[in-house]
């Protein structure tokens, strides 16, 4: 191979160009190329780190919001049990309320039908004495005769404490 052709082609002194340029700036831009990789690495890094915080920091908020509702289950169940608890003894309160009242209008009514037999059953009598009074009034102004009609009115007072007591 002969040296001075092989130098004479423009493609070597490129070649040698190049590598000698690599050479002497390499290590620079190795260097540049290696801090701009570990920066975006870094930065990459952090924002690993930060998704992970917040993942975890979202899971603690789902497990604590889980904990809240299962609490919030928990309690809107006890005031169910609760309410219907509380609804079944009111319900029980009115019925025997009701039951007493029913109870308390039917003694009234009792009362008032007893009362009222006793005021029909009075006045019966009254109306019946009254009636026996008059006709026996007639009687015996009209068809007694005087001793008879004092006799009668004897024994009739003789009576009067017996019929007294009976009543």
């Amino acid at each position: 191979m002969d040296f001075q052709a092989f130098f004479s082609e423009p493609k070597v002194w490129v070649a040698l160009a190049i590598l000698t340029f690599f050479a002497l700036a390499g290590r620079a831009i190795w260097g540049f190329a290696t801090r701009t990789l570990d920066q975006r690495g870094e930065i990459i890094r952090a924002e690993l780190d930060e998704a992970s915080a917040l993942r975890a920091e979202a899971e603690a908020m789902l497990l604590e919001a889980s904990v809240r509702r299962d609490a919030a289950l928990k309690e809107s169940a006890e005031l169910l049990a609760s309410a219907r608890t509380e609804a079944a003894r009111l319900t029980e309160d009115a019925r025997i309320e009701a039951a007493a009242n029913a109870k308390r209008r039917e003694k009234m009514a009792l009362d008032r039908i007893s009362a009222a037999e006793k005021a029909a059953v009075t006045d019966v009598r009254n109306q019946a004495a009254a009636i026996a009074t008059h006709a026996a009034e007639t009687i015996i102004r009209d068809g007694l005769p005087p001793a008879a009609a004092t006799g009668l009115v004897r024994s009739a007072i003789d009576a009067l404490p017996k019929a007294l007591a009976a009543q």
